[in-house]
């Protein structure tokens, strides 16, 4: 029998000082059976960052077609795609090719840095492509089946507090 995704209700209170945005968004995430607490929290940063009325969860790690977030225009046009972590490079170009803007969030220090450093080259191309390296350690910490959370964006740092605990995420551009 299959294990199936477990449910995480978030009440993100959104206040970016960089994009004058500021809303409260009422999420219900599925955590896929093979991924992690961290890596479901980056989701919600992601979000987060990009936030707007029309930014969706997609089916994400159960569909190859498909980013992890992403915002489409009323004639079904990919205006943003988002990806996670070291993104296979045909799948950048893939979307790259589908999207008017790409966005790809690296998490794992180490292993970003070494594929940035291997794809860089390749992917120097794609005008339509950022690149960011989110440095978010002890992130896990802060989740909980229902959450509600502060978050903070100013300059490149994440404020983010879920009443008990705070921490802070660092953003940086790689391209």
């Amino acid at each position: 029998m299959a294990i199936s995704a477990t449910i995480y209700k978030a009440e993100l209170n959104i206040v970016d000082t960089n994009r004058h945005y500021y809303q409260q968004h009422d999420l219900t995430v599925a955590m896929h059976p093979s991924e992690n607490e961290f890596r479901l929290m980056t989701r919600i940063i992601v979000f987060a960052l990009n936030a707007a009325d029309n930014l969706a969860f997609t089916k994400g790690l159960s569909t190859d077609d498909e980013p992890e977030l992403w915002v489409k225009s009323l004639s079904d046009e990919i205006e943003l795609w988002i990806d996670f972590g070291q993104v296979d490079e045909k799948r950048i170009r893939k979307a790259c090719g589908k999207a008017t803007a790409v966005k790809i969030y690296t998490y794992n220090r180490r292993k970003s840095e070494i594929w940035w450093q291997q794809h860089r080259n390749k992917l120097e191309r794609h005008q339509n492509l950022n690149v960011y390296q989110l440095h978010a350690e002890g992130l896990e910490q802060l989740v909980d089946r229902k959450m509600q959370l502060q978050c903070h964006i100013q300059d490149n740092d994440i404020f983010v507090d879920n009443g008990t605990s705070n921490l802070t995420v660092n953003l940086q551009q790689l391209r």
